[in-house]
């Protein structure tokens, strides 16, 4: 998505996830790798969101080490190099294979912080054409309570289609 199609989104937040699903599948189609899949995905949501993502990337479920989570593209500061599943936001949501909202960082037990600007996150998890946890999306913001429910519906199905588009 160039710089100047962000002005062609629509200021809601469902349209303009529906846009940027539309926009991602788009660019992606026909690519088999998923980590170009993914470095995509963070790109183009990042630049559709400047004003709430501070933090963009994937976490790949490492196939070495199971039950660890390995930084794949993002966009951002320095990212966390790897996670287990049983520390932090993005472990919380790889155990549970569900989206977590964190309204508040620091209210969260064993939050990580890899980014001290970090005040709120999403993460959503991101399954292989098996069904199996492939990865998830983690997404953080410099504002308090910046995810809702609309977050999680546009985020979940734009991860829905990294893998099957």
């Amino acid at each position: 998505m160039a710089e100047a199609a962000l002005a062609d989104l629509p200021a809601d937040k469902p349209g303009r996830y529906s846009a940027l699903r539309k926009e991602i599948a788009a660019v992606i189609a026909g690519e088999t790798d998923p980590t170009a899949r993914y470095a995509t995905a963070a790109c183009l949501l990042r630049q559709a969101f400047p004003e709430t993502f501070l933090w963009v990337g994937f976490y790949v479920v490492d196939s070495q080490k199971p039950g660890e989570l390995v930084v794949g593209p993002y966009q951002g500061s320095l990212g966390c190099l790897r996670i287990p599943f049983a520390k932090g936001v993005c472990g919380a949501a790889a155990s549970a294979k569900k989206t977590i909202i964190v309204p508040d960082v620091d209210a969260f037990p064993g939050h990580i912080a890899c980014d001290s600007r970090s005040r709120s996150e999403i993460v959503v998890p991101v399954f292989d054409t098996d069904g199996a946890l492939a990865a998830v999306l983690d997404v953080d913001s410099a504002w308090l309570a910046a995810f809702d429910g609309e977050d999680a519906a546009g985020l979940e199905a734009i991860m829905a289609d990294l893998l099957t588009v």
